[in-house]
């Protein structure tokens, strides 16, 4: 460490510089807090050749610096999309704005992910057709809101010995319900006492509105 005369006689450190300013790469890549970086501008070392797509450009392969130069020339940013393709290709854009976006529609997607909602309907291995009808009408119901459905079978007991009841109580469940829901995976898991089968609403299998009263029938 240097140091620096002091009026009285003695001696000072002399002050260590600051941090040097951010270049545009440096500022991007903290804005992205370090995860899944993409290589852009100088960063795009170790390729001859790479190529372009997206709509601000003229799409086709060009050497690097052609790429460079074109990104350059519209103020943006040429951002490397897909490093493992040969030859790599690149976009000419705004890094910054393109790392918003991507994180916006993470945020949705975890906030859309967040709103599934599981309902649960449990059978004995001996459920009867009356209190059988009476949950499959809740599951219907809930499919059509848009929840999904965990389905399964309790064994008490001894009743573990009679699994293959479960199996094809769950398989009947499975075909009252494929108008409004599909099975995640089919068979069923037995878990523990537990046998397990989930489903999800069908697209386009939600409630249909209710005709209004006195409205004319088709045809009349």
């Amino acid at each position: 460490m240097a140091f620096t005369p002091h009026g009285n006689g003695g001696y000072r450190p002399k002050p260590t510089p600051g941090p040097r300013p951010q270049n545009r790469d440096q500022r991007t890549n903290n804005n992205n807090n370090g995860k899944d970086q993409h290589r852009i501008n100088e960063q795009i070392r170790g390729v001859k050749e790479v190529r372009l797509v997206g709509d601000n450009v003229e799409m086709g392969v060009y050497s690097i610096q052609d790429a460079m130069r074109i990104a350059e020339e519209q103020e943006l940013d040429l951002v490397e999309i897909s490093p493992t393709a040969v030859p790599p290709v690149c976009k000419v854009l705004d890094y910054q704005k393109y790392c918003y976006q991507l994180k916006k529609k993470a945020k949705e997607a975890k906030a859309n992910a967040a709103k599934v909602v599981v309902k649960e309907i449990r059978f004995g291995p001996q459920t009867d057709d009356h209190d059988y009808e009476f949950k499959l009408r809740h599951a219907k119901e809930f499919l059509q809101e848009g929840s999904k459905v965990k389905s399964y079978v309790f064994f008490k007991g001894r009743s573990i010995l009679f699994k293959e009841q479960g199996e094809v109580l769950l398989a009947r469940f499975a075909k009252d319900l494929e108008e409004v829901g599909k099975p995640d995976s089919y068979p069923p898991v037995l878990e523990g006492k537990r046998m397990i089968l989930m489903f999800s609403p069908k697209a386009g299998a939600g409630k249909k509105a209710a005709k209004p009263e006195g409205a004319a029938e088709e045809g009349k």
